[in-house]
C-alpha cells in the first residue's frame, strides 16, 4: 500500500488507529500523510498533489502502436501501447495479417506466426525481441509446451525474458496459442 504526503495546515489530523481498522477502504479513497513519528510537519502542501500529478501525466505518455504488418486487433484494444519506457503488446495470434486467417491448425506453424507477428509489432515501436522482458503464453493444450519451447527459443536468446505459460479453456477464434509481452524501451 502506498502513502503520499498530502497534509496541509487546513486539513484535519487523521487518527491513524481508525485508519488501520479501515485501511482497505481508506487506502482506496484518500491519501494520508505522516512521517515515521507522531509529529506532523507544518509546511503547506497541496492536498492530493501526489495523486493528481501521477494521474495527469500517465495519459500524456501513452501511445498506441499499430502496424499493418501484424493482424489488426479483434476488438476495442490496441496491438500495443507505449507507456513510461515500456511497450505492452496485446495477445498475438497466429493469423496471417493480409487474410486474417490462421496460417494452419498446426501448433508449430501458429507459434512461428505468432512470434513473427509479435516481431512486427515490436519493430513498429522501435524495439526488438531482445527488448522483451516478460512474456505470457496461453495454450489451448499444455501438451504443446515442448513444441512451443523449441520454436520460442529461436526468437529469444539468453537471457530469455521472464515468462508464464498457462493452459486456458479457450482462445479467440479457437487459436491454439496466444502470446503477449512487455518490452523495455
Amino acid at each position: 500500500m502506498a502513502w503520499c504526503a498530502a497534509r496541509s495546515m487546513s486539513s484535519p489530523m487523521i487518527d491513524l488507529r481508525q485508519l488501520r481498522r479501515h485501511a482497505p477502504l481508506a487506502a482506496g479513497i484518500c491519501c494520508a500523510s505522516f512521517v515515521g513519528s507522531r509529529s506532523f510537519s507544518t509546511s503547506v502542501s497541496k492536498p492530493f498533489a501526489c495523486a493528481s500529478a501521477s494521474f495527469s501525466t500517465a495519459a500524456e505518455k501513452k501511445e498506441a502502436i499499430k502496424t499493418e504488418k501484424a493482424p489488426a486487433a479483434l476488438g476495442p484494444y490496441s496491438q500495443a501501447i507505449k507507456a513510461n519506457n515500456f511497450l505492452f503488446v496485446s495477445g498475438v495470434l497466429g493469423l496471417i495479417p493480409e487474410t486474417g486467417k490462421f496460417v494452419s491448425d498446426s501448433i508449430e506453424e501458429q507459434t512461428e506466426q505468432v512470434l513473427k507477428n509479435m516481431g512486427e509489432i515490436l519493430e513498429a515501436s522501435g524495439a526488438g525481441y531482445s527488448s522483451v522482458v516478460k512474456t505470457t503464453i496461453m495454450l489451448a493444450d499444455l501438451k504443446d509446451f515442448k513444441k512451443v519451447n523449441e520454436i520460442y527459443s529461436k526468437y529469444f536468446s539468453a537471457p530469455a525474458p521472464a515468462r508464464s505459460t498457462y493452459q486456458v479453456a479457450a482462445l479467440p477464434m479457437d487459436a491454439r496459442i496466444e502470446i503477449e509481452c512487455i518490452a523495455a524501451l
